[in-house]
């Protein structure tokens, strides 16, 4: 008799979990409640799919028990992801250690994952919402629903499992499928939820003059504060909106934002828009303009070293008047100008939802998962992976390399498990 492996979810750790599986003497079933698998990883790398990154340390990854990401990347490295792509006739390429499909179309990586399941004979079940799982000492009863759940005529579907892995993802981008429910349905099994909230978005925050300096890109050095004390600290491009600020830095720091305005803290994010020099050198280099060029304005001693709508801006809240001679300004006010182009400071207000979110922080305590076989400790036979899990990754690739990684160690113990 086969041994039934059942996936709950049909997105890159799901179709991952599902390669890993299947064989001889193996029956691999992908649960998916959306119309097809992998929607989400369509949207990833901005289309062209960031498959992983060579530079892979604990740094890169957020979680409550700080040591379990590691724990699981040493038994499936980026280097295993490329191999394992190769494996399936996926060309990748080198971007300065991000790793993309030769082809830069993220198309091309579900494709090639598509087709290695249809390979492997495993079998793809779209439309159907998982609602229960009932486990018992012979595996899994797994209850769904086909077609509109909310509508009385829907049909209801059941499945066996000797193995059962949940991949249904987090409730980051709600467009692409995540909704949440796989959480519920851990939570149903016994697991720990930590709370769910967006991860690398956008912050909206508090004043006027955003709509004024929206559009802008600039280079910056971002830290975030928490009660006045500094909590996450990145350099990138940074964009602003007309609600706030974006941009990958931006992104990186949002997670920490977010958990800090849950708690109930202040949250202020001090921006350095002119990181390539110090704030000595600032003064210095303001003050030396001023008296190489004292007929000119604010707006035009700022010309090239600012975007102008920022310098605008700055000067605004320096107490400056843009069109005023600077052999006007007074010592005070050069230093007031350094400290707005040094240490702006936005006051966070929110993050953006889930559905702008890429990923999420917080999901199920990774305590209650073995780190080496993504087995739940709770229910033998049950494994947990990617977004579900209470781990998020940084921007580059990561958290596709986590979801490659989790699915390809549950998928091959699942399979190999004697139960």
């Amino acid at each position: 008799m086969k041994k039934r492996v059942l996936i709950i979810g049909g997105g890159a750790s799901g179709m991952a979990a599902a390669i890993a599986a299947a064989g001889p003497g193996r029956e691999v079933t992908i649960l998916e409640h959306m119309d097809r698998v992998g929607k989400k990883i369509l949207s990833t790398g901005n289309g062209r799919c960031n498959l992983t990154n060579s530079r892979l340390d604990a740094g890169c990854y957020r979680s409550s028990e700080e040591d379990f990401p590691m724990k699981v990347l040493e038994k499936f490295s980026w280097e295993d992801t490329l191999d394992w792509f190769r494996s399936m006739g996926l060309e990748v390429k080198d971007r300065q250690g991000y790793y993309y499909p030769a082809s830069d179309q993220a198309s091309s990586v579900l494709d090639i994952l598509r087709l290695r399941m249809k390979e492997l004979k495993v079998n793809v079940v779209c439309g159907v919402e998982p609602v229960s799982i009932k486990p018992s000492s012979k595996g899994f009863l797994v209850r769904g629903k086909e077609g509109n759940i909310q509508d009385s005529g829907h049909k209801e579907r059941e499945f066996f499992a000797d193995a059962l892995i949940l991949a249904a993802g987090s409730k980051a981008a709600s467009n692409t499928g995540s909704d949440g429910s796989g959480y519920r349905l851990a939570k149903g099994l016994g697991h720990n939820i930590i709370r769910p909230l967006p991860a690398l978005v956008q912050l909206r925050c508090q004043g006027n003059y955003y709509k004024q300096m929206a559009g802008v890109r600039t280079e910056a050095d971002l830290t975030l504060y928490a009660d006045e004390v500094p909590v996450a600290r990145d350099r990138g491009e940074l964009q602003i909106t007309d609600y706030g600020l974006s941009g990958i830095p931006v992104f990186q720091l949002s997670r920490y934002g977010a958990r800090a305005l849950d708690g109930g803290s202040r949250v202020v994010v001090k921006v350095d828009f002119l990181p390539s020099k110090t704030k000595k050198e600032t003064l210095t280099y303001l003050t030396k303009q001023k008296e190489c060029f004292p007929q000119r304005s604010g707006e035009e001693l700022l010309l090239g070293l600012l975007n102008k709508k920022l310098a605008l801006v700055l000067l605004k809240l320096a107490g400056l008047k843009p069109s005023e001679p600077v052999q006007n300004w007074s010592r005070k006010q050069i230093e007031a100008l350094c400290r707005q182009i040094k240490s702006y400071e936005a006051l966070v207000q929110s993050v953006n939802p889930f559905a702008n979110a890429q990923v999420c922080s917080g999901g199920v305590d990774t305590r209650e998962v073995d780190p080496d076989t993504l087995e739940s400790r709770i229910h033998p036979g049950l494994y947990i992976v990617g977004e579900l899990l209470d781990v998020d990754g940084i921007c580059g690739g990561y958290n596709l390399q986590w979801a490659w990684a989790t699915g390809t160690l549950a998928g091959r113990t699942a399979s190999l498990k004697e139960g």
